[in-house]
């Protein structure tokens, strides 16, 4: 396992929609593995493959119980994933991004969300998550869309180190 850099802006493959994922070998074992480093030491709660200079839809996450902040936190990862289902309930919520440092805006998103997508060996999944999960996985998918939080936020400003700090969705 190895740290990998993690590009921000104005690199353009951030810009760019990513490559499905056919081939589930050796050297994707290793990029996931190098990413969870990656995403832990950050850190983040998820981190997308093209963030990573990797042009691929692949993404993982990392969260726990948005109501017992004791409870242990679970891994993620979700290879060629897309979203199925939007609950129209929305919530609005501040996001920040590894790939932008110290920027952070206001977001409105689904408040649930149902995603089809693989696992790390190829194998269907279908997750479904509501509060702040649903955000995480909706923040990785627009990366693989070429999509950043900030091209969707209502307001964006500077996080100043009075702020307390907003968990980056990636």
């Amino acid at each position: 396992m190895a740290l990998r850099p993690i590009v921000t802006l104005p690199n353009p493959i951030l810009r760019k929609k990513a490559r499905k994922v056919t081939d589930f070998g050796p050297e994707l074992q290793s990029l996931i593995e190098d990413m969870i480093e990656t995403m832990q030491d950050a850190p983040g709660v998820g981190l997308a493959a093209p963030q990573v200079n990797v042009p691929l839809r692949l993404f993982v996450a990392e969260w726990g119980d948005d109501e017992d902040e004791e409870a242990p936190k679970q891994l993620y990862v979700l290879v060629n994933p897309e979203i199925k289902r939007l609950s129209q309930e929305t919530v609005i919520g501040v996001e920040g991004c590894l790939s932008i440092p110290g920027i952070v805006g206001e977001v409105e998103r689904a408040r649930e969300v149902t995603v089809q997508a693989q696992n790390r060996h190829g194998q269907k999944m279908k997750p479904k998550a509501q509060g702040w999960l649903a955000r995480i996985l909706q923040h990785e998918t627009d990366h693989l869309n070429g999509e950043l939080f900030i091209e969707k936020a209502e307001k964006v400003w500077k996080q100043s180190a009075q702020e307390p700090e907003v968990p980056a969705a990636d």
